[in-house]
Formats: C-alpha cells, structure tokens, sequence
C-alpha cells in the first residue's frame, strides 16, 4: 500500500512539473509573430524571436510580440476605410485628391531595434511606429507626389516612374524606423470639378493624338504591304508566263521534235535527222538535254529528236501501208483459192457424170428411183397380157434406166 501511495506521489509532481514549468520557463510565439526578449538585466536581445518555443526566466525575461506582416496605410475618400485622401498640390498649382495604398511591414531581424526605440508602445488602437511611418508615408509623398504637375497625374508612364521614385525615398525614411514599404499603389486620382472636364479634353486630345499616329503607322504598313502584294502578283505572273512559255516549248519538242523540216509527210523527219551532220545532231541533242531536263546527252534518243506526232505518223503509215499490202494478198490468195475449188469442183462433177452415164451409173439411178417409188396396197390388174407390167421386171428396170 505505501508502494502505490509512493508511486502516485511521484505520477503527480512529475505532471504538475511537466505543467508548471513550461509554462513558468517557456514562452510562446504564434505564428504570423515576432518575438523581442526583453531583460531586466541586460536589456533587449538583439536577435528577433521566430513562432515557437523559447527559453525565459520569470521575472527576468519579457517577450514582446509585434506583427510579422504587412499593415496597410489607406488614405482615401471612402468612409468605410474612417481616412482622408491624401491631398497634392501639382507643380502647376492644382489640388489634386488621392487615394493611396501603402503595405508596410517591419524590416526582418530589426523588430529588437523598434522595441530599443520604444517604438513597440500601443499609441491607442495600434503601435507607434505604425502612427510613425503613417506620418512619415504623408510627408514623402507629398513631397515627391508634388513634383508631377497634371498631365503627369493622368499619363502612367509618369505617374508609375514618380511612384517608384517615392517608394525609394519612402523606404529610405522609413529605414529609420526600422521598417519598409512594399510598394505605393496609387488607387484613384480627383481633380477639381472644373478642371475634370477641361482634364477630359486634353486626355481626349491625347487619345486622338495616339490614335492619329497609330493610323499613320498602319497606312504606312499598308503600303509596305500593299507594294509587296502587287511586287509578289507581279513576280508570280512573271513566273506563271515564264512556266507557260516553258510549258508550250516542252510540248512542241514533246509533239514535234526538234528536227528541222518542212515536209509535212511521214517519214520526213526521220530522213531529214538522217540526213544531218554528226555536229548539229549534237547541238539538236544539247537542246534536248536544256528543254527536257535530262541527265546527260547519252539520255537523248532519236524519239527525243523526231517528237511524238511524228513517231505517230510513221506508225500510221506503216500500220496502214502493211495493212494494204496484207489486204492485197489475202484478196488475191483468196481469189486463187476461189478459182482452185472451182477448177477442182468441175473436174469432180464431170467425172459424176461421166459414171452416172455408164450403164452402172445409170443403173445405179434407177435403184435410187426405184426406192422411192411406193406401189398401192391394193393392185388391180386389167391388162389384156394376162400379166401385169410390173411384173415384167426386166423391161420395168430398162424403163428406169431410160432403155
């Protein structure tokens, strides 16, 4: 029983030491913080304390907490923001009203130099060093925002190349209290009523300025491509009739040939390329290679020289010439094969005949007529012979032999 008792004396210090003493020993920096050790002894730490844990001593050590991020200096017209826009007199002494946003923050590692200053205090709802660079940020621009007269406030070039100017200057001053601006965003721009509408004119001006330019710029590109239109028509119909010129030279060589003569017959080019010396076959040969486009001049054959219509015609009156004199044989081997059968055919019958009228052929007549001929079923006889004559056989068969 004292065991446990023992045992749970011991569970309860350590929880009540694992309690106690972080948070008597150790402080807490949220994240979006940043943490100054500050002590009692030796003043403020100059190295700033990120979001964790870190070591103190009670009564000792103090941490202060100030905002890691950006703030934001509104100065405008809208009640929402409770500000006042922030009020320039241009260098040709017009009021002009701004609304302007600058992000602020303070400078990473130097948050234990605002604490030094005292600079950390809370200045009613917020720090002094933010009323500090507030008051820092109105005096800068007003000065540098000051050096734009009016038409610099409306052309941007201007307006963003003094913006950057002010913020340089912005962040020199504010460096002195241990901060830096991101940037100053220049929201909306109000002139004085009266000066509005003579403002709008002059930006109209402008405008029509710009644009006239940009008119100019484009009838000069129009021309330029206008004249490389008509150059790039012109050169393709140059091209085109140069191809049709080529075309037309390509197909009197491909139809004609090259070989020069007047004869329109077939056959004459032929002999007239016959007929040429070894020296302008060779020039006809050469031009065949340029029109052609072939390889060398042993690639020219006589088709190139003679040309298709005239290769052609040869073949047609070489079809025609052999197929005349082809006609003119069958006509007359088939007139002496007509006259060889008929020659042939005379001497056959006439020796039909000549058997058809001996005796035997004769009697060979009258056994084919004596076939044919078909007596009645029923014979009457009424000659006086007493024997009826077709029965009489000898004299009936010389009958039909023509005895």
């Amino acid at each position: 029983m004292k065991t446990l008792t023992r045992i749970s004396q011991v569970i309860v210090i350590a929880t009540l030491i694992m309690i106690v003493l972080p948070w008597l020993f150790l402080s807490k920096v949220p994240p979006g913080m940043i943490g100054v050790r500050q002590s009692a002894t030796s003043g403020v730490d100059k190295q700033d304390l990120g979001p964790g844990f870190h070591w103190r001593i009670p009564g000792v050590h103090k941490v202060i907490l100030l905002p890691r991020g950006y703030f934001f200096l509104n100065y405008t017209e809208d009640p929402s923001d409770q500000g006042e826009a922030l009020l320039v007199r241009t260098k040709d002494n017009n009021n002009v009203s701004l609304d302007v946003t600058v992000p602020v923050r303070i400078k990473p590692g130097e948050a234990n130099l605002i604490v030094s200053a005292g600079n950390h205090a809370r200045d009613g709802d917020r720090f002094r060093y933010q009323r500090l660079a507030a008051e820092t940020t109105v005096s800068v621009l007003r000065e540098e925002l000051a050096n734009l007269d009016s038409e610099g406030f409306y052309s941007t070039d201007h307006r963003l190349e003094i913006g950057e100017k002010a913020l340089q200057m912005l962040n020199e001053s504010l460096g002195a209290l241990h901060l830096e601006a991101q940037a100053v965003l220049i929201r909306a721009i109000r002139f004085r009523p009266e000066y509005e509408k003579q403002l709008g004119q002059i930006q109209l001006n402008e405008q029509n300025k710009l644009l006239d330019n940009a008119r100019q710029r484009v009838a000069a590109q129009q021309q330029i491509l206008d004249n490389y239109t008509q150059g790039t028509a012109a050169l393709a119909s140059a091209r085109e009739q140069d191809w049709v010129k080529r075309q037309a030279e390509l197909e009197r060589a491909y139809q004609v040939g090259l070989v020069p003569s007047e004869d329109p017959s077939p056959g004459a080019a032929r002999r007239a390329l016959a007929a040429l010396a070894p020296e302008q076959v060779a020039t006809l040969k050469e031009q065949a290679v340029k029109i052609f486009g072939l390889d060398s001049v042993d690639s020219v054959t006589d088709a190139y020289l003679l040309g298709l219509k005239n290769i052609q015609a040869e073949t047609l009156e070489y079809k025609n010439r052999i197929n005349a004199e082809a006609d003119g044989i069958a006509g007359r081997l088939e007139a002496e094969g007509d006259a060889l059968v008929a020659k042939v055919q005379g001497e056959f019958e006439t020796k039909v005949n000549a058997l058809l009228n001996s005796p035997a052929g004769r009697a060979y007549v009258a056994w084919q007529a004596a076939a044919n001929v078909k007596f009645a079923d029923t014979l009457t006889f009424s000659s006086q012979e007493g024997i009826p004559s077709v029965l009489r056989l000898r004299r009936f068969a010389q009958e039909f032999m023509g005895q």
